[in-house]
């Protein structure tokens, strides 16, 4: 006697594949692009990075193999795949895996209306050429008016530790950043400097340990008032 095959088409289609393919395809439906620094926490469901951890871990030892690394004897290498793929997901790239930190908003009660700094702030990341580290700091420069939301001071490195965490290029990391602060606060104007070494540089290639790369966005009043943005400049500590 035939017995009747209950198990959904869904799970039978889905055994045996990759999570990475399963989340690939969830952001080729949407139509979304998943460029190294771009977020997409919300295509992966409860449970999969547990999942994609594990399937990392299995490329990252393929990876070690064929540098003819021999994991199985050399115990300090031992479980360098399993360190390598929760350092990438866990930590260093966080950014692309998690959604946005909850950020709470109160009203500018007070109608402040002048300029405020914050930093430095440390930040680190790693460029998308070579994933090196890039580590470095940042100053936001917000000039605020009553209409606009007050976050804590913490709240600002908590955001940019959040853009920061995947693989960047600088010039896009700051503007990444300074459209989510204005998107968060909606200041009158809003000032961000960088300033970062990066190991692609001190690490490799021409190995200068001493070069640095700094760059800025400006938007609203900073954009337009070269006084106010030069009070801006004038303040961060240099």
């Amino acid at each position: 006697m035939l017995m009747k095959n209950t198990t959904p088409l869904q799970d039978v289609t889905d055994e045996g594949t990759p999570v990475s393919v399963k989340i690939r395809e969830r952001l080729a439906q949407a139509r979304k692009r998943f460029h190294a620094n771009d977020n997409i926490a919300e295509f992966i469901e409860p449970g999969e990075l547990e999942s994609l951890l594990d399937e990392v871990e299995v490329k990252m030892q393929g990876v070690l193999d064929s540098l003819v690394i021999d994991t199985a004897g050399d115990h300090n290498t031992g479980n360098t795949a399993r360190r390598v793929a929760k350092m990438y997901l866990n930590e260093v790239f966080n950014g692309r895996y998690v959604k946005a930190p909850s950020i709470t908003e109160f009203p500018n009660a007070e109608h402040l209306n002048e300029l405020m700094i914050v930093g430095p702030i440390t930040v680190r990341s790693a460029c998308s050429h070579h994933f090196c580290p890039v580590i470095g700091k940042i100053w936001i420069g917000v000039l605020p008016n009553e209409h606009t939301n007050v976050i804590g001071l913490s709240k600002y490195a908590r955001l940019a530790e959040w853009v920061m965490g995947r693989p960047q290029i600088q010039e896009e990391a700051v503007v990444q950043l300074a459209d989510l602060i204005m998107e968060k606060t909606q200041p009158d104007g809003l000032a961000i400097v960088m300033e970062a070494s990066h190991y692609c540089m001190a690490w490799r290639g021409v190995k200068d340990m001493d070069s640095k790369m700094i760059n800025s966005v400006m938007r609203g009043v900073f954009l337009k008032d070269s006084t106010l943005r030069r009070e801006f400049l004038a303040l961060i500590p240099r």
